[in-house]
């Protein structure tokens, strides 16, 4: 992260828009694809409005040795939602059991633009607060998005 408590990231991924945005609000697309690598995904809700409730839990897999099993929820509020287009929400994510030390708390804008028959993601993330045993996870923001952008754009 360039700034300490921004980043911003871009992708381009073959498939249009309206696939691309499928894959950000389907629960059950976001289970194949959300996370760094060695993660699953136990748990996906997703209510699609300004104001509505997205929720999901990443749990470590064993390629994450001793880490293997950690629950790291996630609870966000849609704050912009613009099919095909924008969507916007504001989260805390934190590790099970640990929810005070390892809090963040942080806005996140995912903006699509078609760009010749394929889809520009652009995701625009703040951390707003963290907990004070969340340095690892804030460090490891731009790896974990970026491993993420390249599960999705590998999506059949």
């Amino acid at each position: 992260m360039e700034n300490k408590n921004e980043l911003i990231l871009e992708k381009v991924v073959d498939a249009p828009p309206e696939s691309v945005w499928k894959a950000w609000t389907d629960p059950e697309m976001l289970k194949k694809w959300w996370g760094p690598n060695n993660v699953s995904i136990p748990e996906c809700e997703v209510d699609l409005k300004v104001g509505g409730k997205f929720y999901i839990v990443m749990e470590a897999g064993e390629a994450m040795g001793p880490y293997k099993g950690t629950l790291w929820p996630m609870l966000a509020e849609f704050t912009e939602v613009v099919p095909n287009s924008k969507l916007s929400y504001k989260a805390q994510a934190w590790t099970e059991d640990q929810k005070e030390e390892t809090l963040i708390d942080q806005t996140t804008e995912v903006t699509l633009t078609e760009d010749d028959e394929k889809t520009k993601i652009k995701i625009k993330a703040v951390v707003l607060k963290t907990g004070p045993a969340a340095g690892m996870a804030v460090a490891g923001m731009e790896m974990g998005f970026t491993q993420q952008l390249d599960k999705l754009s590998n999506l059949k």
